[in-house]
């Protein structure tokens, strides 16, 4: 039996992926391809030479590097991060420790694969309990903020429960928060305009943070600001700490970070290696058309950045993408 969280996100998935077809057929040759287990066979048969990669995959702590790893195998081209990159994004705590040796800021934290585990008494409370490799709220609900050990471990161990282990439990940073879009490789990277999520209007009895009701529309009256209201040093800040993140993970094409803002200090939360593409919906398209692109320009931008990596080893004159 599928969860709500799983209902939500495969409907995300399918309005995406049609309105992405649709775009993309307009210039090339398209077939949709889903991400199962004959995905290596469909693949085949199908000939295609490039994909736009929009599956989190099937099972396991790194599904999102499944349908990467398959083309890298079979040499297909695609649009997006590597294997490497969206396992560690995807696992927040791996993400976290190259974020540290980086110095890449993000708010102290420990992990919980067990939930015997002793508490660091250099965790500091308020403190938010998460699964570590899970994305779009998913495991993440009002009482996920925490202010006790006895809390803190109920909510461990309903999360190990539900959850690929490791949770995490990280410091709760109250601040402001900012969502960071990216689109670019290398040194020629571009920073959309920033996403405030305004927490201010919400009222006592729904949550201060991003969880997965909020982001599904339930919980409060949240405001989507963008562009987010910063001084050019403010913007300067978060733009560094995204970049450096991005960086950090060694993210491909586009990605999103989020920012906790507290004592003028930015914490990098996580980074999405496969941010949500939705239109009307996800922040990242909102971005795109806050800087004056539209829909359709934003997914041949993404198309493009991906081919520019390949320029010198495939040949687009009869170009047929997945």
């Amino acid at each position: 039996m599928h969860s709500i969280e799983d209902i939500k996100a495969e409907e995300q998935r399918r309005i995406t992926a049609n309105e992405i077809e649709e775009i993309l057929s307009k210039k090339y040759k398209v077939k949709r391809i889903v991400a199962d287990k004959n995905l290596i066979d469909n693949l085949l048969k199908s000939k295609v030479n490039f994909v736009f990669n929009l599956s989190t995959g099937i099972k396991g702590e790194s599904r999102q590097s499944q349908v990467p790893a398959l083309l890298e195998m079979l040499g297909i081209p695609y649009v997006g991060s590597g294997v490497l990159a969206h396992a560690l994004a995807l696992n927040k705590a791996f993400a976290k420790k190259i974020f540290k040796f980086h110095n890449v800021p993000t708010p102290y934290f420990q992990e919980f694969y067990t939930g015997k585990e002793d508490l660091d008494p250099n965790l500091k409370f308020p403190a938010i309990v998460k699964p570590a490799c899970e994305g779009s709220g998913f495991g993440i609900h009002k009482d996920n903020l925490v202010n006790t050990d006895k809390d803190l471990y109920k909510r461990v161990e309903r999360l190990l429960k539900h959850y690929q282990p490791p949770a995490i439990v990280e410091e709760y940073i109250d601040g402001r928060e900012y969502t960071v879009g990216i689109i670019g490789n290398g040194n020629d990277k571009t920073v959309l305009p920033i996403v405030e999520i305004d927490f201010d209007k919400v009222t006592a009895e729904f949550d201060k943070f991003n969880t997965f009701e909020s982001k599904h529309g339930q919980g409060g009256q949240k405001q989507i600001l963008c562009p987010a209201k910063l001084t050019e040093e403010q913007k300067d800040m978060l733009e560094k700490a995204a970049i450096m993140a991005f960086d950090a993970l060694r993210c491909r094409d586009f990605a999103r970070v989020d920012i906790r803002v507290k004592d003028n200090k930015p914490y990098v939360l996580e980074i999405n290696s496969l941010p949500g593409l939705q239109r009307g919906y996800s922040d990242f398209p909102l971005m795109a058309e806050v800087a004056g692109m539209s829909y359709e320009d934003l997914i041949l931008r993404l198309l493009g950045e991906a081919i520019k990596r390949y320029e010198n080893s495939i040949d687009f004159d009869e170009p047929e993408i997945a």
